[in-house]
């Protein structure tokens, strides 16, 4: 029932409010090579032993996701085979506006049947993923979207994709009824029933049109500081956690060979969770965020927030080796992961919850991280602050400050507090940008476009106006995005 109100709502605000629905969509690009067929479709999936409706993004050959050389440009046919409505977004491209897939923003919906032509120019290699800008992306719409350069595919490395997601048997709008009544907190599975539907969480982002809507107090809960991570760390307690559509039950094996090289290519998929990659035994090299190239950081574990990506170079051992990659769900004993093993190795099984909880996300690696192609250094010439609030009670959450205009060539920067109790991770789309501060420490960063902001902490964000259109800046946990935590960056004269 929740669906079917939620997609019919939804696809009837769609047909009202685009200007778009008859535009053609494709648009010129370097590329010859002909367009890859691209399909939403429903999928059967089987999670602690039971079996599960979800959807998928599927290429004529069986292959979900996309896998693209970055010379080529990006020329896909999307065909909805579904019978609900939706739209997809291109997480980690810059598309021109009108194609980046957020619905009414400014394009309808694709419904039950329909194709669309999506083709333009792609600015280089990258770890990237694509997902629906709606409650769909928590019932798995979502799937990697790697671009390769020349110089990728000339490296002597194995890539191995992993794509994380958290997962519920109840619907997304269940899961959000239940928060906004404070029934999910701190269990997910309480009771309430109230359906909350695509044209109310539509209408809660087209407010905050402009900088946003200030929210009531500061989300404090009553509580201090050395509260916060039990109360607000993690707002839903899932059915599952789920490295490429499994669990650590039944994990997917990626047979590597000894001695070899892998590029872990690490996506945060998941709706409301934040994980630790911890590769174990073997030392890894992050050698890039959100497809963004960094100088490269050794360690055994990296945090992931809600929609970043964390590309990991290993250097495998040359004996026989069964290695867990796992993904330690922020304070909690949960975990996700697969196994890397040699032909003849003995695979033993992991637990699907550790000996302890997984680290609280800080910002301690964002201070370090450094781009191997910062942005060119000159001064902003835009300046937004913004205040991050929200509160469980009553689960509201939002970004207010000035209305965000800007004007081509704009430098730009968005300096963001976040004065509510739990974490947000902000994303931009159709831009890249560095972060080039942490609490009043100035710094010349990794380039990015999702950038994590922990409770009463403050992260300064600078970025080109490059790319003229109404882009939106939100929260990646679906549920503050929904609720309101969601804002735009408007060129002037552009729409």
């Amino acid at each position: 029932m929740f669906r079917r109100q939620f997609l019919k709502t939804l696809a009837v605000s769609a047909a009202a409010i685009s200007p778009l629905a008859q535009k053609s969509w494709a648009l010129t690009s370097t590329g010859l090579q002909s367009p890859i067929e691209l399909a939403v479709t429903k999928r059967s999936i089987e999670v602690n032993g039971r079996s599960a409706s979800v959807f998928g993004l599927v290429q004529g050959n069986g292959r979900s996701g996309l896998v693209l050389d970055a010379e080529d440009g990006f020329n896909v046919i999307l065909s909805n085979t579904t019978d609900e409505a939706t739209l997809i977004h291109w997480h980690g491209l810059t598309p021109p506006w009108e194609l980046d897939g957020v619905p009414d923003n400014p394009a309808a919906l694709l419904t039950a049947g329909e194709k669309r032509h999506y083709q333009f120019d792609l600015a280089g290699g990258g770890t990237h993923w694509m997902h629906a800008h709606t409650l769909q992306e928590q019932s798995l719409l979502a799937a990697p979207l790697i671009v390769r350069t020349a110089e990728d595919r000339a490296r002597d490395e194995q890539d191995v994709v992993i794509l994380l997601h958290d997962f519920s048997f109840k619907s997304p709008e269940e899961l959000l009824a239940e928060l906004q009544q404070g029934s999910a907190m701190g269990g997910g599975h309480g009771g309430g029933s109230m359906p909350m539907d695509h044209g109310s969480m539509m209408s809660n982002m087209a407010q905050m049109h402009g900088g946003g809507m200030p929210m009531g107090g500061m989300a404090m809960g009553g509580m201090g500081m050395g509260g916060m991570g039990m109360m607000d760390l993690n707002d839903i307690e899932y059915d599952a956690y789920l490295a490429n559509d499994r669990t650590l039950d039944d994990p997917e094996i990626v047979q590597v060979e000894k001695g070899g090289r892998v590029r872990l290519r690490i996506i945060n998929g998941a709706t409301a969770t934040a994980f630790t990659i911890d590769t174990g035994t073997v030392v890894g090299s992050l050698a890039a965020v959100d497809g963004m190239a960094i100088e490269p950081v050794t360690g055994t574990r990296f945090p992931i927030s809600m929609g970043q990506r964390l590309d990991i170079v290993l250097q495998l051992p040359l004996g026989t080796a069964s290695l867990p990659i796992l993904a330690l769900r922020e304070g909690s004993e949960e975990q996700t992961g697969v196994i890397l093993a040699t032909a003849d190795a003995t695979i033993s099984k992991v637990a699907t919850k550790a000996s302890s909880a997984g680290p609280v996300l800080d910002l301690s690696l964002e201070a370090i991280l450094k781009a191997t192609s910062p942005l060119d250094e000159r001064p902003a010439t835009k300046t937004y602050p913004l205040i991050l609030s929200g509160s469980m009670t009553g689960y509201s959450w939002g970004i207010s400050g000035d209305a965000m205009t800007v004007n081509p060539d704009d430098r730009v920067r968005l300096v963001m507090r976040n004065m509510s109790m739990m974490t947000h991770p902000m994303h931009l789309h159709g831009h890249h940008f560095q972060v080039v501060g942490i609490n009043g420490q100035g710094m010349r960063g990794a380039v990015r476009d999702t950038v994590h902001v922990p409770p009463m902490a403050e992260v300064a964000i600078e970025f080109d106006a490059s790319n003229p259109g109404r882009w939106p800046f939100h929260c990646h946990h679906l549920y503050h995005m929904a609720a309101g935590m969601m804002s735009f960056v408007s060129y002037n004269r552009a729409i």
